[in-house]
């Protein structure tokens, strides 16, 4: 009999607390449902939404293996699962002091996974969280108007970017693991947001973008820039 390899669901550890929280509540509604009920359906029926509710929770908390394995410094990869929704030239006033850049921005559904990768190899220069409003992902605005994250990673060729997470309608906490003077490396995550939201990648004007609007990335996975030589 051949041996057979069998994939571990994961867990990131940001859901730990609130999966544990709720399998707590739904427990105790679906005992009570059980004793209080006049009818067996209705406790059926709060199971099956109980257990959909659940299985909801822990694909959204889901933490999958993912190992980019690349020869080049100056490739960027993409930070998040997600849809394109920007790509194009802007001004950055925080840390750049208006210099240009190019801004691509991956839309995360709440059925995308949540966790965030670094997209290069290098050093984290400026890590700073900024409180906002909670208006739509997918709007141009909610890049400076959102509750957001940034953070400016110094590449092993001395390019400066920066990635910056920001809260959609749902999310009401951004967490950030960079930490300025600290490397950073591929294949380690930089945070993670919870439901509904979006990535921004800053990239020196000169870069070659490879995605363009509407194509989905797959985070620590697909290749969206290189970097100037």
């Amino acid at each position: 009999m051949k041996n057979r390899k069998y994939r571990k669901i994961k867990i990131h550890k940001e859901g730990y607390a609130i999966l544990f929280s709720l399998l707590s509540v739904l427990l105790a509604s679906n005992i009570i449902v059980y004793i209080e009920s006049p009818t067996r359906a209705i406790f059926v029926l709060n199971l099956l939404i109980s257990v959909a509710t659940f299985s909801f929770f822990l694909y959204f908390f889901r933490n999958p293996s993912r190992q980019a394995d690349i020869d080049d410094p100056n490739l960027v990869i993409a930070p998040a699962d997600g849809r394109i929704v920007v790509t194009e030239p802007t001004e950055l006033y925080e840390y750049f002091d208006g210099k240009r850049m190019i801004q691509v921005s991956i839309f995360m559904s709440v059925f995308s996974v949540h966790a965030n990768w670094y997209p290069i190899n290098g050093m984290v220069r400026y890590s700073r969280h900024h409180s906002g409003r909670h208006v739509a992902a997918y709007l141009p605005k909610s890049s400076h108007e959102n509750e957001h994250s940034s953070v400016v990673i110094q590449s092993e060729n001395n390019h400066l970017i920066m990635v910056r997470q920001i809260a959609g309608a749902l999310a009401r906490r951004i967490i950030t693991y960079a930490a300025p003077n600290h490397a950073c490396h591929l294949n380690e995550h930089l945070g993670f947001i919870k439901f509904g939201s979006r990535v921004d990648i800053f990239l020196p004007e000169e870069s070659e973008i490879f995605v363009q609007i509407g194509d989905q990335t797959r985070g620590n996975e697909t290749i969206i820039a290189r970097l100037p030589d």
